[in-house]
């Protein structure tokens, strides 16, 4: 399988020169108060911003695997911009999704 991926102190270094830049929901459903705004803070350095996904590669790719939060885990610049491929990579998990219940239902469960 290789060498484990390596570990940066900064998500600066973690983009630099990626060709895909991922993430995925800082708040599982229910988390409030306290809770809410102590990840929040905690995980802000690491939100996407235009500025981060600078340090990737120019043709960079950003996905998220939805539901995302705007001002959240990525600003809407990058969700909504023109490296984003959100809403194709949602749309290719559909068909995904659709093969796999077909698959199901043929086998005579």
């Amino acid at each position: 399988l290789g060498p484990p991926p390596p570990l940066h102190d900064s998500a600066e270094q973690a983009v630099r020169g990626a060709h895909v830049v991922y993430t995925d929901s800082w708040m599982s459903y229910g988390i409030q108060g306290a809770e809410r705004e102590k990840r929040f803070k905690t995980l802000l350095p690491y939100q996407v911003t235009t500025d981060l996904m600078k340090y990737a590669d120019p043709k960079a790719s950003f996905m998220n695997c939805l539901p995302a939060m705007r001002g959240e885990e990525q600003t809407a610049q990058v969700i909504d911009g023109p490296q984003s491929v959100v809403f194709d990579q949602a749309e290719n998990r559909l068909h995904a999704q659709k093969a796999l219940i077909l698959k199901l239902m043929s086998t005579g469960l």
